[in-house]
């Protein structure tokens, strides 16, 4: 059994429009992320996607399944379950994901300062 997504994982500002490097749409990171460890029911990854509403999910896990990224399980039985669950190529992309997750981390003060700045309209072009 694969252990519940904690609802704290992500930060109250995820995801950001601060941060340059997406993968795919604005969701689509962070449930990579919560596929990460396992197979998740589509109940289980609302729970720390908070933000999202069950038509943006469903937008953005078939987007994922059409790239390959994210498998769609279903099990038959007397009640039918489906579950969602990274590819190989899906799994791939969290080497990758790390990386931008940790520039963004090092330059999330100056990310800020630039936002600001054009926000204020003093920056130098």
């Amino acid at each position: 059994m694969v252990t519940p997504l904690d609802p704290e994982m992500f930060d109250p500002v995820c995801p950001s429009d601060l941060s340059p490097i997406r993968f795919r749409d604005k969701w689509a990171g962070m449930i990579i992320r919560c596929l990460e460890a396992g197979p998740r029911r589509f109940s289980e990854l609302r729970v720390p996607l908070r933000g999202i509403t069950a038509k943006v999910l469903t937008r953005s896990l078939r987007t994922l399944e059409e790239d390959g990224l994210v498998g769609r399980t279903v099990h038959a039985g007397p009640v039918r379950r489906v579950e969602y669950g990274l590819t190989p190529l899906g799994r791939s992309l969290l080497g990758p994901m790390d990386v931008a997750c940790e520039w963004t981390r090092h330059h999330w003060d100056d990310l800020l300062d630039a936002r600001e700045g054009v926000a204020s309209g003093t920056s130098e072009r």
